[in-house]
């Protein structure tokens, strides 16, 4: 064998590089990815959206604009859950 044939030209060195580097960046999306599909992190961040409307739908040092929205979706919030009540209220009375 001849010594050019052991060692790797530039062009191959950086091309590994890059393929490791790309690898490690592939990796670390994925593992970002598993992390926000993850069941008990989106059940923490739903949880925490709604303590955030609660207080801004009850706490007076919310924003205005914020306290308006939050007290619109909580109104609607409670109006479905009314009618989901009422309409179980209504099948179990029937039968």
């Amino acid at each position: 064998m001849s010594e050019k044939e052991t060692t790797p030209s530039p062009e191959i060195v950086a091309l590994e590089a890059e393929v490791v580097l790309t690898r490690e960046q592939l990796a670390s999306t994925v593992d970002a990815l598993v992390e926000q599909v993850d069941p008990r992190r989106q059940a923490a961040r739903a949880a925490a959206r709604g303590r955030r409307l609660m207080f801004d739908a009850t706490d007076p040092a919310a924003l205005p604009e914020d306290r308006a929205r939050a007290r619109k979706i909580v109104a609607v919030a409670g109006v479905v859950v009314v009618l989901v009540v009422a309409g179980i209220v209504r099948k179990a009375t029937r039968h």
